[in-house]
Formats: structure tokens, sequence, C-alpha cells
């Protein structure tokens, strides 16, 4: 297991969830010496897949998945593939996760990039952002097909009745945006979606929208400024009430509203990211994941492998399909005939650890 404690924090995260979910199965992939080490006794619905390599977070994924097949994140991602597991989780390489998520589980039919979704915490409910980092170049299509299957998301994990879609731009005004954004509107417009137009970064806190819109380099700024943001606020408060006498009998009283607050930035209950678009569930979850975060990402993956999400979204972009070729059908005009020549699930979780613990690969559920 990956992330910067390395499998020190990701294998106690992964027990705590299999001892409190005992129908489900956790595979913790790894140096199985290190692993049983950290993990003392194991749950009976627990097992150990042993592998060897590691890929560093400085290592070019590609590149190192070539070269390195015994690495913790192809083992565990070959379970899924296989149908020895049901789901994958990662606290590792972001690219590495993802690129062998597609290379052995596949793009779904239709699916020409995968986008990774992420769920943001807000007063009344968590939101679906996606692209959050997966492709940074983007088109209309792909946008598109994020919304897709950010609606099916939101839906179906998040029971989210008619989920409204916006794009995230520099305003509010449908269609507003470069290039990109004006095509994506256009097709968003005729997805039979429930689409709402733009929203801005100041409406996601608000809950404008139930499924937001982006490519990964802006939603990934997104998230590690919120990210950013609500540690610093917490920061100056905490420095305030410890500057004088009158600050700490102040947070006396406001502890336990302070404690609702913080509830709601709490971030580690959103667990991790989810790709969507590949044929399997795989769950990438943060990299400075504790073991408290590492349990909430165990749960946000079983419950994503439960609920079907890669086949809901193959159904409903085959769906999609069909009906884009006939409105183009309709829409195009009559030719002129000439004369001529005819023409015509229990779900079971994983966890993988490296061969040492350094920030390095991943875990799976």
């Amino acid at each position: 297991m990956g992330g910067d404690y390395g499998p020190t924090e990701v294998v106690p995260g992964a027990l705590d969830f299999a001892r409190s979910h005992p129908d489900d199965s956790v595979i913790l992939v790894g140096d199985e010496a290190i692993v049983r080490g950290i993990a003392g006794d194991l749950p009976a619905n627990v097992r150990i897949v042993h592998a060897t390599e590691v890929i560093g977070m400085d290592e070019h994924p590609a590149l190192a998945l070539r070269e390195k097949k015994g690495a913790t994140i192809l083992v565990a991602t070959d379970l899924v593939r296989r149908g020895e597991a049901d789901a994958v989780l990662t606290a590792g390489h972001t690219g590495a996760g993802m690129a062998a998520a597609v290379l052995r589980l596949g793009r779904l039919p239709g699916v020409d990039r995968p986008g990774l979704a992420v769920m943001l915490i807000t007063q009344s409910g968590p939101i679906v952002l996606i692209d959050i980092g997966a492709n940074p170049d983007s088109t209309a299509e792909n946008l598109a097909q994020y919304a897709h299957m950010g609606a099916i998301f939101a839906e179906r994990v998040l029971g989210v009745a008619e989920p409204r879609v916006a794009l995230l731009s520099i305003g509010e005004e449908k269609g507003k945006g470069d290039a990109r954004i004006q095509a994506a509107t256009a097709l968003l417009d005729v997805s039979g979606l429930r689409f709402t137009g733009n929203v801005e970064g100041k409406d996601l806190t608000t809950h404008a929208a139930d499924v937001v819109v982006c490519d990964a380099v802006v939603g990934n700024v997104v998230i590690k400024f919120f990210e950013g943001l609500s540690t610093f606020i917490f920061d100056l408060w905490r420095d305030e009430f410890r500057r004088t006498w009158r600050g700490k009998l102040a947070y006396v009283l406001m502890r336990p509203g302070i404690g609702r607050i913080r509830s709601v930035f709490d971030y580690e209950k959103v667990g991790g990211s989810i790709l969507l678009g590949v044929k399997g569930t795989a769950v990438i979850t943060h990299g400075r994941a504790k073991r408290r975060m590492i349990g909430y990402a165990c749960e946000v993956t079983a419950t994503t492998a439960r609920t079907r999400v890669p086949e809901l979204i193959a159904e409903s972009l085959a769906a999609g399909g069909a009906a884009h070729a006939a409105l183009a059908a309709a829409a195009a005009p009559i030719q002129p005939t000439a004369v001529a020549e005819p023409s015509t699930t229990s779900t079971r979780s994983m966890a993988t650890a490296p061969t040492e613990p350094t920030p390095s690969e991943e875990v799976t559920t």
C-alpha cells in the first residue's frame, strides 16, 4: 500500500473497515511479511496477496508499469480483472492507479477518457466534481461524457433524484466560457440530463448543482484550494483562541459550534475519488490519507462496487449514443436522388502494500 505514510496507516485503516463490515472481504496486496507485521492477527474476512514491487511517487507511471510487472497496483487490479475482487483502492501514485485501471480493466464502450470524480462537502450535502485529475486536455465531448457519468454516480450512490448538472466556468451565463465550454453546452442541451448551465467557483459551496463538470487542471486546483483554505481558516481560529485568556474562554463557549463546522469541512469523510469510465470499480484516495480516511475510502469503494456504477454508466452511454444517432439522422437533410450507382459483489475490498514503508504504492477495495 502506498501513500505518504505507507502501510503503517493503510493496513490499520483497511482492517478497521473489515472489522466493522464483516459481510465484506478485504484483500491486502503487498509484501506479506510487512503486512503481517503491521496487521497482527487477521480477521476472518481479510487475506493477503503477496506482491514485492512498488511504484514510487517520482516514477513515470506508464514506464514503471511496463518495467514492474509485479507492482502491487498491477497485482491488485488484476484481481479485479479476474473476478477475484470487485474493486481496487489505492493511496499511492495517482497516475499509476489510473493507468493500471485503463490497461488492465479497459474503458467502457463509448468512453473516450475516464474521469476522476470526487464528492465535495457542502452544508446541504455532497456534490460530485468531475474531472479532478485524470485528463488535463479534455474535449467538449469528454466533458459531456463526464456529465453523464457524474449524474449516474450522484443518482445511484448519493441517492439524488434527477441530479442537476452544470459546467464550471468563468460566468453564470449559459454558454459563457472558452470554445470547449460552449461546445459542451451545445452537447448537454440535447443530452437528456437536467443541465442547468454554468456555475462559478463561488457556487460550489452553495450546492447550486449536484454534478459539476470541469477539466482535470481546474478540478485539481479547486479541491486542493478547498483543502488548503479550510486548514488555513482553522489554523487562524486556533491561533486567535490561544492568544489571550479571553480567547481561551471564548473557545470553551464556542467549542460545540466549532466542532459542527469542522465536521462540515472534514474532507476525510469523502474517502477518495472514483475513476468513472472503466470496466470495474477503481478508487484513488488522498496520498496523505491516514487510518481514518482509509476506512472511509474503503466504505466509498465498497458502496460504488455494490451499486454497479460501471454497468449503469455503460447502459446509459449506450442508450445516449443510440438517441444521438437517431437525432442526427432525423436532422440530416434529405439528399436528392441521383441517377448513378446506388451508394450506400458480497463486495470484496483490497488494499495494496509496498515492499517497504515508503510513499509509493496502492490500496484496493
